[in-house]
C-alpha cells in the first residue's frame, strides 16, 4: 500500500444547496486525504488537530492512518460557509484558522519515510513553497501540489515555482486560463505533470506538450464541493503507486464524479471498493473464456520469455545496445497498411536478401546502423532526424521506403530525443538513475512517463515492453525489486487472440461490423477493445501462474505464427483450439496510433 504524506487542514463547512443547509467536514486537505485513502493508500495527515473530536471530523481520524500537527480548539479550525448555484460557488465566509499557524519546521525530519507528499494551497503560495523547500530538504520522493485562483494572483513567482517544480501540479480551468490564456494551451516544464479539472467536461492532463483528455460519467450533482481536491488526492494515490497520469486521471474523474453525486464527503467516508474505470459497454469480458485460455497457457511450453536476440537484433555486448532499444522501442507501432479505409496489407520488405514483418523489419533496419553509425540512437541524434535520413534508414532491398507511416516515425523519434535532453539524460543515465531506487521498476516507468514515444499511452504498452527487453535480455541491463512486477504489453496480435478465442465478446453491432470488415475504428472504439484485453492479460498472468512476459510472448508470437492477419487460421496445429470460440472473422481494431 502507498503511503502518501497530505499537508492541508480539514475544515468545519456550511454548505447551502437548493434551499438547504448542511453542516459537514471540509477542506482541501481533508478531501484530498479522504479520496487517496479511498484510491486505496494510507495517508498521514498534517494540519490543525481539534482538541475536543467533533462528529464531522471523526470519520476523518478514523480513516488516517496517523492525524499530526498542533492541537487547537474547535473555536480555531478553518471555516467555510459556501452557496452553490449550479456551477459557480459563492464563499459567504472563508476563514483559514489554524491552518495558516503550520510551520514547516514542525515537519517530520524524515519524509522519504512515505511514498508521496501532497502540499494543498494552504491560502498563500509563499507558505507553500516553503512547506516545498521543507519536503525536499527531508528527502521527500515525490512532491504533488495545487493552487488557487488567488494564490496565482498574489503571488505569481511562488505559483510558479511550484508549478514548474512540482513532480504534479493540479489546477483547475479557471486557473489554468489566468496562467496560459485557455487549458488547451497549457505545458508543463520536463519532469512535471499537469492535471486540469474541467468540470463536466473532464479533465486535461498535460505531459509537456503532450496533451490527454479525460472525460467525467455523467451524474445528477448534488454537492459540487472538493471535486478537485478528490480528483487530486485519487490522482496522487495512484501516482505514488506508479500509474500512468491519464489512467491515474480516468480513476480519479470516476471518484469525483461519485464523490458530488453525495452530500459533502460521504461517498469519501464508502467502505465499499472505489469506482473503477468501467470496460466499454460495447464489449465485455467472458470470464469463463479466459479461465479456460490461462488453463492451456498454465502448460503450454511455448509460452516461455523471449531473450530479445537472434538475426535481426544486436549481438549481445554491442556497445551501443542499450541506446538502440530505448530508441527502437519508442518506434514499435504503425506496420501495416490502409485502402479505402480499411485495412489492407502489414508491412513486409526485403533486407538482405531475406523478407521481414513490421516489427522485426524495425529492429532489423536500426540493426543495421549499430555498426554503420552508433550514435545514431543517442537523443540528440534523434531529436534531430529527418524524414528523408529515416527514410534512409528504412530502405529496402528495392530500393523502396516501406514504412507506411514514416513521418510518424521521424515525429516520434524527435520527441523522444528532445525529451531525453530536455530531461539531462541518455539510456545508460536512465537507468542507472532507476535501478538506484528502492523500487526499479516504479522510478523506470514514471521517468518514461515525461518521454515521448512512451509518455503518451496510459497503458504503458511500449513502456513495458522496453522493460521487458531489458530484463531478458542476456545482459541484464535492468533488474526489479522483489515484489515488483511489470504490467501487460497489448499490441494488435493481443487484440485479435482475445476476440478470436472469445475472451472478448462484442455486443455492439456496429463495432462487430467494423472490427469484421478491417474497417478504421475511432479511438474510443478502439479503447473499447485495447482495455478489456489490458484487464485480460492480468488475469491471465493470475491463473496460469506465468511471468506476463511469457503471457506477452504468447500472445505475440504463439497467436501470430497460428492465428495470423492475412491467411487462415492453423486451429490443428493450435494448442488453444479446444477451448477457442473460432470467430475467425474478428480482426483487430485498425486505428493509426503511435500507442503500437
Amino acid at each position: 500500500m502507498a503511503h502518501l504524506f497530505v499537508i492541508g487542514s480539514p475544515s468545519l463547512d456550511t454548505v447551502h444547496i437548493d434551499g438547504n443547509t448542511y453542516q459537514s467536514a471540509g477542506g482541501a486537505g481533508m478531501y484530498v486525504a479522504m479520496a487517496a485513502v479511498r484510491a486505496g493508500a494510507a495517508v498521514t495527515l498534517f494540519g490543525p488537530r481539534p482538541e475536543r473530536m467533533s462528529d464531522a471530523l471523526r470519520p476523518v481520524a478514523e480513516r488516517v492512518s496517523e492525524w499530526i500537527g498542533p492541537s487547537v480548539p474547535l473555536s480555531e479550525f478553518p471555516r467555510f460557509e459556501i452557496a452553490h448555484h449550479g456551477t459557480r460557488a459563492e464563499y459567504f465566509q472563508m476563514d483559514l484558522g489554524a491552518e495558516m499557524a503550520l510551520h514547516p519546521e514542525d515537519l517530520p525530519e524524515d519524509l522519504s519515510l512515505y511514498d508521496g507528499v501532497h502540499i494543498v494551497p494552504l491560502g498563500r503560495a509563499d507558505l507553500q513553497r516553503a512547506f516545498f523547500d521543507a519536503c525536499q530538504e527531508r528527502g521527500a520522493r515525490f512532491i504533488t501540489a495545487g493552487t488557487h485562483i488567488s494564490s496565482l494572483r498574489d503571488y505569481p513567482d511562488d505559483s510558479r515555482f511550484l508549478m514548474e517544480n512540482a513532480d504534479a501540479f493540479f489546477m483547475n480551468e479557471e486557473e489554468a486560463e489566468y496562467v496560459f490564456g485557455s487549458a488547451m494551451n497549457a505545458v508543463s516544464r520536463p519532469g512535471t505533470i499537469l492535471f486540469i479539472t474541467r468540470a463536466e467536461k473532464g479533465a486535461l492532463v498535460v505531459q509537456g506538450q503532450h496533451k490527454t483528455e479525460v472525460p467525467t460519467p455523467q451524474v445528477k450533482v448534488k454537492d459540487p464541493t472538493g471535486a478537485g481536491e478528490t480528483f487530486t488526492g485519487t490522482t496522487a494515490a495512484h501516482l505514488i503507486a506508479g500509474v500512468h497520469p491519464a489512467l491515474a486521471a480516468m480513476r480519479a474523474a470516476a471518484m469525483a464524479a461519485q464523490k458530488v453525486s453525495a452530500i459533502g464527503p460521504q461517498a469519501l467516508m464508502s467502505d465499499t471498493p472505489p469506482p473503477a474505470i468501467p470496460v466499454d459497454a460495447r464489449v465485455r469480458i467472458n470470464d469463463t473464456q479466459v479461465a479456460r485460455a490461462s488453463a492451456i497457457i498454465k502448460n503450454l511450453q511455448e509460452a516461455e520469455q523471449h531473450d530479445f536476440t537472434g538475426e535481426y537484433l544486436p549481438l549481445v555486448g554491442h556497445p551501443a545496445v542499450l541506446d538502440y532499444f530505448f530508441s527502437v522501442t519508442a518506434q514499435q507501432f504503425s506496420f501495416w497498411e490502409t485502402k479505402n479505409g480499411r485495412y489492407h496489407k502489414p508491412m513486409i520488405a526485403g533486407i538482405d536478401g531475406k523478407p521481414f514483418k513490421g516489427s522485426s523489419y524495425l529492429f532489423k533496419a536500426w540493426t543495421r546502423m549499430a555498426d554503420r553509425d552508433p550514435d545514431f540512437f543517442t537523443p540528440a541524434r534523434q531529436a534531430k532526424l529527418t524524414v528523408k535520413e529515416l527514410k534512409d534508414v528504412f530502405r529496402a532491398d528495392d530500393g523502396s521506403d516501406p514504412m507506411p507511416a514514416v513521418e510518424l516515425h521521424a515525429a516520434i523519434a524527435n520527441q523522444y530525443g528532445r525529451d531525453m535532453l530536455a530531461m539531462g539524460l541518455s539510456a545508460e543515465e536512465f537507468v542507472r538513475k532507476a535501478q538506484a531506487s528502492e523500487t526499479p521498476l516504479l522510478t523506470f516507468t514514471r521517468m518514461l512517463d515525461h518521454i515521448g514515444g512512451y509518455k503518451e499511452d496510459p497503458i504503458r504498452k511500449k513502456a513495458n515492453l522496453l522493460v521487458v527487453c531489458l530484463t531478458q535480455r542476456p545482459e541484464a541491463f535492468f533488474k526489479l525489486s522483489p515484489g515488483e512486477q511489470v504490467e501487460p504489453v497489448v499490441d494488435y496480435h493481443c487484440m485479435r487472440a482475445c476476440l478470436r478465442q472469445g475472451l472478448i465478446d462484442v455486443l455492439d453491432e456496429e463495432l462487430a461490423a467494423k472490427l469484421k470488415s478491417r474497417a478504421l475504428l475511432t479511438p474510443d472504439e478502439e479503447w473499447a477493445v485495447r482495455y478489456a484485453a489490458w484487464l485480460i492479460q492480468f488475469d491471465v498472468e493470475r491463473l496460469s501462474g506465468k511471468p506476463i512476459g511469457a503471457v506477452d510472448w504468447f500472445f505475440f508470437s504463439y497467436t501470430r505464427s497460428h492465428c495470423p492477419e492475412m491467411t487462415d487460421p492453423v486451429c490443428a496445429e493450435c494448442a488453444m483450439d479446444p477451448v477457442c470460440a473460432r470467430r475467425k472473422v474478428f480482426f483487430q481494431p485498425v486505428i493509426r496510433t503511435t500507442f503500437y
